[in-house]
């Protein structure tokens, strides 16, 4: 598990944990879209339903790498 510090829409800190896996996996979606990690951890924390960040963002991240395949 690596915790991650993110800034939310440019004003709220908060810190994430995720896979080492789920990172990268993070990081690379930012990059395919040309968004900073911080960018799009705003989008999903906007439309997630889940009350937890961290699983908002891996199903996020599921859900995109099935949209991909």
């Amino acid at each position: 598990m690596r915790k991650i510090s993110v800034i939310i829409a440019n004003r709220h800190s908060t810190s994430i944990c995720l896979e080492e896996e789920f990172y990268d996996a993070l990081k690379n979606i930012a990059k395919q879209k040309g968004l900073s990690v911080n960018a799009l951890v705003t989008e999903i924390d906007a439309s997630r339903t889940d009350d937890n960040l961290s699983s908002a963002i891996r199903v996020y991240i599921l859900k995109h790498l099935q949209n991909n395949e």
